[in-house]
């Protein structure tokens, strides 16, 4: 649970830093605002923080 909260913050932060070094005026719609941008890179954070419940196969034998 801690995990999905930092990575969820971080993504925050990245889609802020992104909108504020990169973002354009207008014509873009994730970036031309920071609301966009925060919760584009918010959800970008919690999807990268969901476990991968596979199991890999022993190929080994």
């Amino acid at each position: 649970m801690r995990n999905i909260a930092l990575l969820t913050i971080f993504g925050s932060i990245g889609g802020y830093a992104y909108y504020y070094f990169i973002g354009c005026n207008n014509a873009c719609s994730i970036t031309s605002s920071p609301i966009n941008s925060i919760a584009y890179g918010a959800f970008v954070g919690f999807v990268l923080s969901i476990p991968n419940k596979k199991k890999s196969k022993d190929v080994s034998k």
